[in-house]
């Protein structure tokens, strides 16, 4: 199925924070069964953006959270709540391993999810973050 581009990052986002809630509770997961069930779709006919940017994210986390604490002064990653880590490893995760566009337009699309999703005024710790990582 195809959806528009800030649809597929939602749902993208969602996921990921999805994970890392199963991760932060320590339990098992099937990322396919993940996918599928969030989505209500067999997992082949998932969105290929969803699927890579859930998948790369995962295999990549830990890169990722260093990348992103080097440039965090005087915050902890694991200190942020999940769903900014969810936005946070997908803008870096689309950029480094998924396609190579302009920096602006991660960060755009990262800032759109801050407000979207979180607190008033989060979306400043995102656009410093990740102007500073990517």
């Amino acid at each position: 199925m195809k959806y528009s581009r800030n649809k597929t990052q939602d749902q993208a986002m969602i996921l990921i924070y999805n994970v890392l809630t199963y991760m932060y509770i320590d339990q098992e997961f099937d990322i396919e069964k993940l996918i599928s069930d969030y989505l209500y779709l067999p997992y082949d006919e998932v969105d290929i953006f969803i699927k890579e940017a859930v998948i790369k994210s995962i295999i990549n986390r830990e890169g990722i959270i260093n990348e992103l604490q080097a440039s965090m002064t005087n915050w902890k990653l694991d200190r942020i709540n999940r769903l900014a880590q969810a936005i946070l490893l997908l803008a870096v995760t689309h950029y480094r391993y998924i396609e190579k566009i302009d920096k602006s337009i991660v960060i755009d699309n990262a800032v759109r999810l801050a407000k979207k999703y979180l607190d008033e005024g989060d979306y400043r710790l995102i656009n410093a973050v990740l102007d500073a990582t990517l």
